[in-house]
């Protein structure tokens, strides 16, 4: 990183209706813009909370074509942003199936990076039941971009309870985490595991989230925040559609790592 600067993670209330959404998305995008974000990120399906899995399927992208990535891409050149379009449905290979996919939209609306995501969310108590492997093939590749802001790692919410993924990554300056973390197991593990991959990574992370009660009947957590790499939350919003702003600093990262250079101090990578 060269210099500071602001960084703003998205939280939407996301509806079944993909155009209402993008909309709603842009508007928040420039609220984030207004108030100097150079870096902005969109929350896990940001474009759809559907009513059932075959959802998203049917409004399936390929990829660098639509109106959801042809929508971002849109966003970004307009206001000259770095934009994490959260995730949107790409073609795969196997029938029924989607990948859920973060694309990294530069400034000139040109993709500069994407990740499909890897480790699928699967979840059954309390009356619930999630299965993404039922609609969503996995990815195999993580993905770290070096950018003029910041080198930044990617992950999508579930891959948050995989540390050896950003392990693998090491180091990086800012950890981006688009989600749709439930309720119940948002509550129990959400800002535990946030802090946690600040702290180990020595990094910035900044997670974007779905919070509130959706159109679907689902509830998802919130709580989107910006943690610096002491583990310390900087910025948060519980519920509700808004935009959470922060300084992502150099010397900040710099002054930890000098002080405690864990990194340099590990045995297995």
């Amino acid at each position: 990183m060269k210099k500071a600067f602001k960084a703003a993670a998205v939280q939407m209330v996301s509806s079944p209706d993909p155009q209402r959404n993008l909309q709603r998305a842009a508007e928040l995008v420039a609220e984030a813009v207004a108030q100097g974000a150079e870096l902005v990120v969109l929350p896990e399906y940001f474009c759809m909370m559907g009513h059932q899995d075959g959802d998203k399927v049917a409004i399936r992208e390929n990829f660098e074509a639509g109106p959801l990535q042809q929508g971002l891409a849109a966003i970004a050149r307009e206001h000259g942003v770095w934009l994490v379009g959260g995730t949107v449905p790409l073609a795969c290979p196997e029938p029924g199936k989607v990948y859920n996919t973060l694309l990294l939209f530069a400034p000139d609306g040109s993709v500069a990076g994407r990740y499909d995501k890897i480790h699928l969310f699967g979840f059954i108590g309390q009356g619930e039941r999630y299965c993404e492997s039922d609609s969503i093939l996995a990815g195999t590749e993580p993905l770290k971009v070096g950018t003029p802001l910041a080198d930044i790692a990617f992950g999508i919410c579930y891959d948050l309870r995989f540390p050896e993924l950003f392990r693998r990554l090491s180091p990086f300056d800012l950890l981006v985490l688009p989600a749709a973390f439930t309720a119940t197991t948002g509550e129990a593990h959400w800002e535990v595991l946030l802090r946690a991959r600040a702290i180990e990574n020595q990094c910035y992370v900044l997670a974007s989230a779905q919070g509130g009660e959706h159109e679907n009947g689902r509830k998802t957590y919130g709580q989107s925040m910006i943690i610096d790499p002491w583990g310390r939350i900087v910025a948060e919003l519980s519920k509700g559609e808004g935009v959470v702003i922060a300084e992502i600093d150099p010397e900040v990262i710099q002054s930890v790592r000098g002080r405690l250079p864990a990194l340099a101090h590990r045995v297995f990578s």
